[in-house]
């Protein structure tokens, strides 16, 4: 059972990247997914979460209109797509799925998930 995030990288302020995590071992498709992100010196913040089927999305609210979560569930696979980044969204990026809390459950609080990828770095120069 386990999450694996890809994508990171180094990128311009006002540049684009599309995250990945490739899912294993547990039926993807009952559960909702999302990304939080944790910042140098500061705590981890949800970024996006996404419910089972895709229907319905949640943001936080710096990064609403930037950022866009999706899913495939025939690829087992979350994405996270990042449009006009800021210096201010470097971080390690973790997907996490709440699968302790059963089919359909999702959350902004990170206690509420407990399986996570290890995380890609994303560094946005200014």
């Amino acid at each position: 059972v386990q999450l694996q995030a890809s994508g990171g990288g180094l990128v311009q302020a006002g540049g684009s990247l599309r995250l990945s995590c490739a899912a294993s071992g547990f039926t993807f498709s009952g559960y909702a997914l999302a990304w939080f992100r944790q910042a140098p010196g500061k705590e981890r913040e949800f970024v996006a979460a996404i419910k089972w089927s895709g229907s319905n999305t949640y943001y936080l609210d710096s990064v609403k209109g930037r950022f866009t979560i999706s899913r495939d569930n025939a690829k087992n696979t979350l994405y996270l797509q990042m449009n006009s980044l800021k210096f201010e969204d470097t971080a390690v990026y973790y997907c996490a799925a709440p699968l302790g809390r059963g089919y359909y459950y999702w959350a902004r609080a990170d206690s509420d998930y407990d399986l996570w990828g290890q995380g890609t770095l994303v560094t946005v120069s200014s």
